[in-house]
């Protein structure tokens, strides 16, 4: 950290990550330079006290940072993809479905999710599902990740009346919902309520979704008790889904830790209902080769979901 800050990282992220909002922030209010002799007082306006609350770029450079999203001396954002791996349930057919497999491959910059499961059903009966979204289409794989692409290589079926859900849970995830409020521009905005700091902004790609994230208000010396969504709501005309966060850690393989923090419990609810209940085991954050082009018969057998 810069000599003329008083605030402190997590213990664990100490190791030279300097974060900052710098690329993420320059939809909001430019990039924010990085000074070459880390003692030379900082011009860029941020209060790095990790106090509540504060302007639009003070609140996501402390979420930024208490992520570990962004590195090097320009402090780009360099979390593009991820994958997570879980236990819990979903939610089949109103049904809670004790999972077997979870699986979820995430581009943000290309914007696409796949999550590839399998679970039990309450009677005993297997289910296995491979959901995706990917620019303004959503689709199921059946024959296995890339189904469709190549003639002859599994089947792409097109699940246009999922594409919000799907886009929303993307952009409300840890990761993407810091990066949705960035891309919200002058329609994000900051406040307090309950005595913690609330973002609000609306959701990429999905028109009339308006998310609020409260962010944790903790002591900062914490992995993300400080500064990280603990709860997103996302309103859509009359529905409401709300995405719960805790227990946040780097859950890269031990030789792959990289100080990157991810929410070890998460869910998702609508109404009275859950529909997802997830136990993260484990991520991997290093920017993984992950694509979820949109095949051919979806484009052709489906129109693209409007956007804003």
């Amino acid at each position: 950290m810069n000599a003329q800050t008083t605030s402190t990282r997590p213990r664990r992220a100490r190791w030279g990550l300097r974060v900052a909002a710098a690329v993420m922030l320059a939809g909001l209010a430019g990039a924010l330079p990085m000074p070459a002799d880390a003692q030379q007082r900082r011009t860029d306006g941020i209060d790095r006290t990790w106090k509540d609350g504060g302007g639009i770029r003070t609140v996501l450079y402390n979420w930024a940072n208490h992520m570990g999203m962004l590195r090097e001396l320009e402090e780009h954002d360099l979390i593009a993809t991820l994958e997570f791996f879980a236990t819990g349930m979903v939610r089949v057919n109103g049904q809670a479905c004790t999972l077997t497999r979870y699986r979820a491959e995430i581009n943000y910059q290309m914007s696409g999710m796949r999550a590839d499961f399998a679970c039990t059903l309450p009677g005993g009966q297997t289910h296995e599902e491979i959901q995706v979204v990917g620019g303004q289409y959503a689709w199921n794989e059946v024959g296995g990740a890339g189904a469709g692409l190549v003639a002859g290589q599994g089947t792409a079926v097109p699940t246009m009346a999922a594409y919000n859900e799907r886009a929303i849970r993307l952009w409300s995830n840890p990761q993407g919902a810091l990066k949705s409020a960035v891309m919200g521009g002058a329609n994000t905005k900051v406040g307090m309520a309950g005595g913690k700091t609330v973002v609000t902004y609306p959701v990429p790609g999905v028109p009339g979704a308006v998310a609020t994230a409260t962010l944790t208000s903790g002591p900062v010396d914490g992995v993300c008790t400080r500064n990280c969504a603990e709860r997103v709501e996302v309103r859509q005309g009359n529905v409401v889904t709300e995405f719960t966060y805790a227990k946040y850690a780097d859950y890269n393989d031990p030789e792959e830790q990289l100080d990157a923090f991810f929410a070890g419990r998460m869910t998702e609810r609508r109404g009275t209902e859950t529909l997802l209940d997830l136990t993260v085991t484990r991520t991997n954050t290093p920017n993984l080769y992950i694509v979820i082009p949109v095949p051919a018969s979806v484009r052709t057998a489906a129109s693209p979901a409007p956007q804003q």
